[in-house]
């Protein structure tokens, strides 16, 4: 334990210094902030930089503030969550007409069904969005959807409509982003 003249001494010091070290610190955060807005322009630039390759090489869309993503690989539904979910994304969610059509992009470019991120929701003959969220938005196709409760995860058609699936089918993986 600190006699009290020492702990008098070291509080002293502290009180001594603390306006010293504030002026040195206070003189060191602009540049701070200057190397730190150079950083993030330089990582937003590289950014860029890659998210114009990955669309010369049509593996990106957006819509929504979404980015969507391929690499043409096709799984079942519980591989293609797992997929995205290590790609730091989720499966692909269109939640309105142009976050369809921007998934469709790819089901016509790889000509193949792709999975959505819908699934059956516990009330009968409903389906909701991988979060719990009852679907506000859809485009079933017609007499769709029609399992009868076997039939639990959504795919996408070719033409943009949906139907309900079982999930142990190999499908395009889609990823949002």
């Amino acid at each position: 334990m600190l006699s009290p003249q020492l702990f008098h001494k070291i509080l002293g010091a502290v009180f001594f210094l603390l306006p010293c070290c504030l002026v040195l610190l206070i003189g060191f955060l602009p540049l701070v902030d200057d190397e730190m807005e150079e950083v993030i322009r330089q990582i937003e630039h590289q950014i860029s930089k890659l998210e114009g390759v990955l669309r010369l090489e049509n593996m990106v869309t957006a819509s929504g503030g979404k980015i969507f993503a391929t690499n043409g690989e096709k799984a079942d539904f519980h591989t293609t969550l797992k997929k995205c979910e290590e790609a730091g994304g989720s499966v692909a969610t269109p939640r309105n007409p142009g976050e369809n059509f921007a998934i469709l992009y790819f089901v016509k470019k790889f000509n193949s069904y792709a999975y959505l991120g819908i699934k059956k929701s516990p009330i009968p003959s409903k389906f909701q969005f991988l979060d719990g969220i009852q679907l506000s938005y859809t485009n079933w196709h017609s007499n769709e959807p029609s399992g009868k409760g076997e039939e639990e995860c959504v795919e996408m058609y070719t033409d943009g409509t949906w139907n309900d699936k079982r999930c142990n089918q190999n499908r395009l993986i889609v990823c949002q982003f």
